[in-house]
């Protein structure tokens, strides 16, 4: 089918979530970006903005991912989970039918910088046993090409004739997530499934995508197709491209919850309240 073209360009607000952490949140449950449902950045010096992180909250169904860019944060959960997320590592978490976990940083200054993405999951899915992986960056793959560092954090990256495996596979929406930093004057071509969801979210300099210049702070809907094009000018650039299977099925959402139908929502709150959302 060609080249994916820029059907819409997104720019992130700010927000607030946990204790109080500031953030800029780029996706917010827009229907045509299925199966993605939030995309978060933060990124400050400031310790004010952060350290009071995620104390102990509920989840279900769906899935988070945690990326980290700079920093240290703690993940500890209900299943007896603990993870230390730090720079260029990444959780993991599948909320399933219910988990209680918090996310707290472990330190009191400097730089904390890095993205939160939920992803859906199907309704056959959403009462599945929560899970958890921590996933250090020694674990992720990274391809040197074509004037490019790609870090491949889940699905299959193809380049040329080689087929690189994420450190996450498996998902039923077959996500790709990649980072990938193009240095000055560069191109990168990335095949991607045609009728999955595709974003581009430029969080360093500027890109050209099908020919569109984004630059940082900017999220770019792209159109179907079998391709993706990043171009860098004489600025460098650095972006998220995530790709996935869109679902395609009723979505209700409260809070920490995300289910099919508001009955369901309703379940979960009373689930939460009398204990048993984590309940087998």
């Amino acid at each position: 089918m060609g080249e994916r073209r820029i059907r819409q360009m997104i720019e992130g607000q700010p927000a607030s979530d946990g204790a109080g952490v500031k953030l800029n949140r780029v996706i917010s449950f827009q229907r045509e970006l299925d199966p993605f449902l939030m995309l978060d950045e933060f990124n400050t010096e400031q310790a004010s903005d952060y350290i009071a992180g995620f104390p102990s909250h509920p989840h279900r169904g769906f899935e988070t991912v945690t990326y980290m860019i700079d920093g240290r944060m703690l993940h500890q959960d209900h299943l007896g989970n603990q993870g230390l997320l730090v720079s260029g590592g990444v959780q993991w978490m599948t909320a399933g039918r219910g988990i209680i976990h918090s996310e707290m940083p472990q330190q009191e200054e400097g730089r904390m910088r890095g993205f939160q993405l939920w992803i859906n999951l199907p309704a056959a899915e959403k009462m599945k046993p929560a899970g958890y992986r921590d996933i250090g960056p020694e674990e992720i793959p990274v391809i040197h090409a074509d004037g490019a560092t790609i870090k491949v954090v889940a699905g299959e990256f193809r380049h040329g004739d080689t087929v690189t495996r994420g450190a996450v596979s498996g998902v039923s929406t077959d996500p790709l997530f990649v980072d990938v930093a193009l240095a000055g004057d560069s191109r990168l071509e990335i095949p991607v499934s045609n009728g999955y969801s595709a974003v581009v979210y430029v969080f360093e300099g500027e890109l050209g995508i099908g020919g569109t210049t984004v630059r940082k702070g900017r999220l770019a809907v792209l159109g179907d197709g079998d391709s993706i094009t990043l171009e860098a000018g004489t600025l460098a650039g650095r972006a998220l491209v995530l790709t996935a299977r869109p679902l395609r099925e009723p979505v209700a959402h409260y809070g920490p919850f995300v289910m099919n139908t508001v009955d369901e929502i309703q379940q979960a709150i009373r689930d939460y309240q009398n204990g048993r959302l984590t309940a087998a």
